[in-house]
């Protein structure tokens, strides 16, 4: 029998929460994406720290921080025609790191049954907590009805659906972005999934640029909506974005950094820097993830 992960955070000791963390490789050499992905999203980003930590490096990064991590990697195995690092591993691996990391599954909503499948095996038998899914790389259309299975699998599961949306390093500058679609991750294709599965909780990841204001939208409007600030310095937020997370959605915004392509005292540093109400900034840091991921109920 597999390992079955079980959270064991310090709640209260614990600072912050990073609820996008991805891991790149998978310590035998396999990595997520091909070397001109990689180095595509690398020149993007302006990375200038390893991309490819363990999972054991990444722990003990947050460790040293007093912070926990929400973990995953992506499944685009069809679209990308490479086989994906194994959700099952880290979920294992996450396991011996139950007090700073918190595991995520991916799977490939264009493999059907097979998907649902497995995202009952790595619920049920390895303790995902969500699941992450990145519509452009993925190759998928989320709203259209043939993925409508794999959304009430997870609404029945009581997991997590973290969706990428807006704009994506991965391609980036590339002839045609390697045929990745940016459209499939305009979050007003999630405003459907949100009002089908209202059991459902779904974060959608990133500022969404170009289209902000629909997430804003959309997080505003469905109780079961949240948004994740990684991926972007927020010294970059757009200030609709700024103006919102002190008012309407101090309950629904997240701290996320896209680690390791954006690391999390960069992150920080410049939050620090934004015009943020000290009451709310304690609920996008922590507390919003802690009653997103079910782990505190009383916030």
């Amino acid at each position: 029998m597999p390992t079955r992960y079980a959270p064991h955070l310090d709640l209260d000791a614990i600072s912050a929460i990073d609820v996008h963390t991805h891991i790149e490789s998978d310590g035998h050499g396999h990595l997520s994406l091909d070397d001109e992905l990689m180095d595509a999203s690398a020149k993007y980003f302006r990375a200038d720290h390893p991309r490819t930590p363990t999972i054991q490096d990444i722990a003990a990064h947050y460790r040293e921080r007093n912070m926990a991590a929400v973990v995953f990697t992506v499944d685009a195995t069809t679209a990308l025609g490479r086989p994906a690092i194994s959700s099952e591993e880290i979920a294992e691996q996450a396991a011996e790191h139950a007090d700073v990391l918190i595991p995520f599954g991916s799977v490939d909503p264009l493999l059907g049954k097979k998907a649902l499948d497995q995202a009952r095996r790595l619920v049920e038998d390895y303790g995902v907590r969500g699941f992450k899914f990145h519509p452009s790389l993925q190759g998928f259309v989320p709203n259209e009805r043939e993925h409508y299975p794999l959304w009430q699998t997870l609404e029945d599961l009581g997991t997590v659906a973290l969706f990428h949306t807006g704009q994506t390093g991965i391609g980036a500058g590339l002839p045609g972005g390697r045929g990745i679609k940016l459209r499939y991750s305009d979050p007003m294709l999630l405003d459907d999934i949100a009002s089908d599965f209202p059991g459902l909780t779904i974060v959608m990841a990133h500022p969404s640029v170009p289209w902000v204001d629909s997430s804003i939208s959309i997080a505003t409007h469905k109780a079961n909506v949240y948004i994740d600030l990684s991926g972007w310095s927020p010294k970059y937020f757009p200030p609709q974005l700024v103006r919102q997370t002190n008012s309407l959605l101090k309950h629904k915004v997240l701290f996320g950094s896209d680690f390791p392509v954006l690391a999390p005292d960069r992150w920080l540093a410049d939050f620090a820097g934004l015009d943020i109400k000290p009451d709310v900034v304690p609920m996008v840091l922590k507390e919003n993830a802690l009653r997103m991921l079910g782990l505190r109920k009383d916030t």
